[in-house]
């Protein structure tokens, strides 16, 4: 059974995938798989673009999305026609010679992953170029898409041959429930960021030791500030309450109420570090020489 493995911590928003799509199935026939894409208004393997926190601590992920090939796929299930099936590689297809055009499994799918052609009255979908891997399989055993990818983002093959890459990913959509077949790595979690300098020389403070703490649970999360004075936390959960503690030269700066109901830049944070520690004498620590 085959899969597609996309790791976004290389995808660079290129968008190969999407036109090597489009010159593959744009005027192109490949009837009983598919008939041709239309110019606009159909992506079958599409870039979205999600940008995330505030200047200037954004960070931009690039997420591929297709058809996830489900193994428990409603679109099947919703249709009248019995033009949707899935292969036994694992590929899920609509037959445009069956297809009456009802609309079914378009609103069928929690994956908004099935097109509608209103010129030719047909669902339309990603195939999985399942035409290049029928009639010509060594000289395409993946998809376009895959094969246009320059960084490998995108990977396709048999699922025992992910089964490492399986263990660590995630599904785009898990709360449809419906065992899809892509697998995402990397995909985007909440993040923290900001950046800590000094106000007497007004330079930004490199090596500072920053550890955020979740105010209920306990975890904790270490960073350190880097030659720009500044810091991430990256991977954080949804929503949740942070105590952030900055510390330099025996000196130490907290921030409270740190929360991750968006991807959050904290900005320029001011810390002195010429304060030396107060040291303790020996009268002030009551019963040392008793």
């Amino acid at each position: 059974m085959k899969v597609f493995a996309i790791d976004l911590s290389v995808c660079n928003g290129c968008y190969c995938c999407q036109i090597a799509c489009k010159d593959e199935h744009v005027a192109n026939d490949w009837t009983p798989y598919a008939k041709p894409q239309p110019d606009t208004g159909q992506f079958w393997i599409g870039i979205t673009e999600l940008v995330r926190g505030q200047v200037p601590k954004v960070k931009v992920t690039y997420i591929p999305r297709l058809c996830h090939h489900c193994d428990d796929a409603p679109c099947i299930a919703q249709c009248k026609s019995e033009a949707i099936y899935k292969r036994g590689d694992g590929l899920v297809i609509v037959d445009p010679e069956k297809c009456t055009g009802c609309k079914l499994c378009a609103d069928a799918c929690p994956h908004n992953a099935i097109f509608f052609n209103e010129n030719l009255n047909i669902a339309q979908k990603c195939t999985g170029c399942a035409h290049l891997l029928d009639n010509d399989p060594e000289e395409w055993p993946v998809p376009r898409c895959v094969d246009q990818c320059p960084t490998e983002a995108l990977k396709f093959g048999e699922e025992e041959e992910f089964k490492d890459f399986i263990a660590d990913a995630e599904l785009l959509n898990p709360e449809a429930g419906t065992k899809s077949r892509v697998y995402y790595k990397h995909l985007p979690k909440k993040f923290v960021g900001g950046t800590l300098y000094d106000p007497v020389e007004k330079e930004v403070i490199i090596g500072a030791v920053c550890t955020l703490k979740d105010d209920a649970s306990g975890e904790t999360f270490t960073a350190e500030t880097d030659n720009f004075g500044d810091f991430w936390f990256r991977g954080l959960k949804d929503d949740r309450t942070f105590t952030l503690t900055m510390e330099k030269d025996g000196n130490s700066k907290t921030v409270k109420d740190v929360r991750t109901d968006i991807d959050r830049s904290l900005g320029d944070i001011p810390m002195d570090i010429h304060k030396k520690p107060r040291k303790v004498e020996a009268a002030e620590t009551p019963g040392m020489f008793a």
